[in-house]
């Protein structure tokens, strides 16, 4: 019996090491999400190294859910509770400091309910900082996730925020954070000035390839803000890393962009936005199911397929939206399967996938209407009023990649002097 008893304790033992083996190694690629001491993002670095930015000051933070250090914590609990900061006013971009507002919703002045402070809305009738909202801040912080896509209206808030800062003589500190789709790639148009709005501000490609800090340093300078600007850096990033391949969980930076999956796909699926078919808006897939009422699935999974578009494969799909676009209503179209992101290329396939549209469906598909400037909002989107002609005129997807070359390859050459990693 003693015997017995001695063999099932060693047993234990071995399953009880085995269990502190795996423990340590975290995930089964040998990291432990979120607790790589290598890795660090901004605010991590800020607080451990560079806290002398904020330490005894007054500080205005603009933020959002995805403004958490590598462990999770909210910056803005993080702050409100560190005795050494008097973190004194909050400002939300669009979804607002708590992602609770859907898009294209007003979020207006209010308390949070978490801290008491007062969080002003950058989204909406204010988008640029007042005066009066600034009164007694000694320093700006921004600490907001993006997602490496032109049209997404985070970095625009950024660089209101840094105008303000600028004229009200307050320091403009940003907390960078990886760019999901990873910093090597620099794809599709760059934005016409002309077309200029609220998701294109800057003459800046579809995807840009640059972390919101990088882009800071491009803004500031190359726009001629002349912000008192500090970027924090952050430590163990690489260029060639997506998301999924850093160490950390992905908070959503918006209600439509779940995942990194999302994200991978947007600069050319949400072109998508710009016509009558459906983004996925109203589905827990949003920006990789497409589609509408008039179309026949299997006919636009094929013919997708047919083009042979580098990493990516169609799937016939229906869904019903919740809301947005047909919402209510059977929609049928294609989910976007990213089956090798590296050689996915998001924008030529949204331009093809547009492109089919329009000449599978004549009688049906149709751009939104344009404005009194004869300005549609998918021009708004790609940045310029030819492509859509073009898609009119049964141009090509090459033949549009040909056109937009010279000023993509004239962007890469100032992009350069902005890349700290």
């Amino acid at each position: 019996m003693r015997k017995y008893l001695i063999t099932i304790a060693a047993l234990l033992f071995v399953l009880g090491s085995l269990t502190a083996v795996y423990a340590n190694n975290g995930d089964n690629n040998g990291k432990s999400k979120g607790k790589d001491k290598k890795f660090e993002l901004g605010v991590d670095v800020l607080l451990d190294e560079q806290k002398d930015l904020i330490e005894g000051k007054q500080v205005g933070l603009i933020t959002n859910p995805t403004g958490v250090d590598k462990d999770l914590n909210s910056i803005v609990d993080v702050l409100h509770n560190d005795p050494d900061v008097d973190l004194t006013k909050l400002y939300g971009p669009e979804h607002g400091v708590r992602g609770s507002a859907q898009a294209g919703e007003y979020v207006d002045y209010y308390i949070d309910e978490t801290t008491g402070l007062p969080v002003y809305s950058l989204y909406g009738e204010t988008r640029k900082p007042t005066p009066e909202m600034l009164e007694n801040i000694d320093v700006l912080v921004f600490d907001i996730q993006d997602v490496g896509t032109r049209f997404y209206t985070y970095i625009y808030t950024m660089a209101y925020a840094m105008e303000a800062a600028q004229e009200n003589d307050i320091p403009f500190v940003v907390l960078d954070r990886p760019n999901p789709q990873g910093g090597e790639k620099v794809q599709g148009p760059v934005l016409d000035p002309e077309y200029s709005s609220f998701v294109g501000k800057y003459p800046i490609p579809l995807r840009h390839g640059m972390t919101v800090g990088e882009l800071a340093k491009l803004f500031n300078n190359e726009y001629n803000i002349g912000a008192d600007l500090t970027v924090v850096g952050m430590n163990g990033w690489k260029r060639n890393m997506y998301y999924d391949e850093t160490p950390l969980e992905f908070v959503m930076p918006s209600p439509n962009m779940p995942t990194t999956d999302t994200a991978n796909v947007y600069p050319g699926a949400a072109l998508i936005e710009g016509t009558n078919a459906s983004e996925g808006r109203g589905t827990t897939k949003p920006f990789e199911l497409l589609g509408a009422p008039y179309i026949n699935s299997t006919e636009l999974a094929a013919t997708l397929n047919e083009l042979h578009l580098p990493g990516v494969d169609f799937r016939a799909a229906s869904f019903t939206p919740a809301f947005s676009k047909h919402s209510g209503t059977l929609s049928h179209g294609v989910q976007i399967h990213v089956t090798h992101k590296q050689s996915f290329h998001p924008i030529k396939t949204g331009l093809h996938i547009v492109k089919t549209l329009h000449d599978m469906y004549p009688e049906d598909f149709a751009f939104r209407a344009e404005n009194s400037a004869g300005i549609s909002f998918f021009d708004y989107l790609v940045g310029n009023g030819w492509i859509r002609e073009a898609i009119k005129e049964g141009k090509s997807v090459e033949y549009m990649e040909e056109q937009w070359k010279d000023e993509l390859n004239e962007f890469k050459n100032i992009r350069e002097g902005y890349l700290l990693y």
